[in-house]
């Protein structure tokens, strides 16, 4: 059963934190981080699946996220992506005093692979980094995308929804799906997971402008030309299924590999799973990918 507390952003807001202390002696600590328009309480059976490996597992739901946000979809007025990375650390900060001399693996999902890529630049002192439905993106999309939510903070949209930006996030991602049941089919081949995310009135918001923004500023964190500041020692997992749009069907995160790969990262590991779309942890083959992940950390501890 998850311990939940609350604690305060760098914002001042208050943010849920979630912790999942396995029983006996643990082998470290796995840090969660969700993705874009959902909450860490999705996470719950991969975290299950972690405790009865040995690790604790904590994580929290991102400002303008769950069931304390003041606007959905909406980080912060001021460098947005920067409170986010703050907010991480201090999760960081809080497992470690609870959990001291373990090693410490920061793991993230989609706009959440996106943060701890980020944050690898900033903390070279990680045990490992593990990379979840992660996506590769050039500076033009980057740089028209931030142009299209720029104009619209500019006239006084900044904290509504973008929907000319959720349009080209979203609208092409079921392309690749036969038969569609929903809008959101793109994210597993589990029906019921699927349904569930579309019942969640916490999940598949619409993100701000600002939010968008605050988003690419850290995309651009991540051109090659800055990977040197990562710490090559850093063990990195990458994985995705081939199906999953986030990841150009796997091309994206290949890219982003050869990229990591390029920049010195010694120990590097790309899995694509066949058939698998964006969430490999509510996929219909989790426990495969549940039972790979420990396999990689139990070999890194």
């Amino acid at each position: 059963m998850a311990q939940e507390i609350t604690i305060r952003s760098v914002t001042g807001q208050e943010l849920e934190l979630l912790c999942w202390p396995c029983e006996g002696q643990a082998k470290g600590i796995v840090q969660l981080v969700h993705g874009m328009a959902e909450h860490i309480h999705r996470y719950e059976d991969t975290a299950k699946a972690l405790n009865a490996a040995g690790y604790h597992v904590v994580g929290h739901t991102h400002l303008g996220h769950g069931k304390l946000a003041k606007i959905q979809g909406y980080f912060a007025d001021q460098d947005g992506w920067e409170a986010v990375l703050a907010d991480t650390h201090s999760v960081r900060v809080w497992a470690q005093e609870q959990f001291p001399g373990l090693k410490y693996f920061l793991l993230g999902h989609s706009m959440g692979s996106f943060v701890v890529r980020c944050y690898a630049l900033r903390h070279r002192d990680l045990d490992g980094l593990i990379i979840s439905g992660t996506g590769h993106f050039e500076k033009p999309i980057l740089t028209a995308g931030g142009m299209i939510a720029g104009l619209q903070g500019l006239f006084g949209g900044a904290a509504k929804p973008c929907k000319l930006l959720h349009t080209m996030n979203f609208a092409a991602n079921n392309k690749s799906v036969e038969n569609p049941k929903t809008e959101c089919d793109w994210l597993s081949r589990d029906e019921a997971q699927v349904a569930a995310y579309a019942a969640d009135p916490l999940c598949g918001f619409m993100f701000t402008a600002k939010a968008y923004g605050d988003m690419f500023d850290g995309l651009r964190m991540l051109y090659p030309d800055k990977l040197s500041a990562m710490n090559q020692e850093v063990p990195v997992l990458l994985f995705s299924g081939d199906q999953d749009p986030v990841g150009k069907n796997g091309v994206g995160v290949r890219k982003v590999y050869e990229e990591l790969k390029a920049a010195g990262i010694k120990d590097l590991t790309l899995t694509l799973y066949t058939g698998g779309r964006h969430e490999m942890f509510n996929e219909t083959n989790r426990e495969e990918v549940w039972t790979d992940l420990t396999t990689w950390l139990d070999a890194r501890v």
